[in-house]
Formats: C-alpha cells, structure tokens, sequence
C-alpha cells in the first residue's frame, strides 16, 4: 500500500468515525461509552496521520 493511499484510508476511517460520533451525540439517550470507544479511536487515528505527516 502507498503512503498516499494510506494517509487516504486513515482520512476516510477518521471521517466515519466523525459521522458516527454526531449520530450517537444526538440520539435521545446517546451511549456514553460507545462515545468515549469512538473518540479515543478518532485521536488515535488523528495521532497516527500526525506521526506520517512529520516523518514525510
């Protein structure tokens, strides 16, 4: 896999978990820790796709 396309997946998993983020916030009784599973998984994504952009 290339870098570019790499850094492409990692953009797309970021912004499906941005989605999913907004549709549990607005649900009548949003599940606290399915939203605290997807923001940890957005920063962890979001510090991997720092890590690249530093090293390239």
């Amino acid at each position: 896999m290339s870098l570019n396309t790499h850094v492409e997946s990692l953009n797309q998993k970021h912004a499906e978990i941005e989605t999913s983020i907004e549709k549990e916030e607005v649900r009548p009784y949003p599940d606290a820790m399915r939203l605290m599973q997807l923001k940890r998984e957005k920063l962890r994504l979001k510090e991997q796709l720092r890590r690249i952009s530093r090293h390239h």
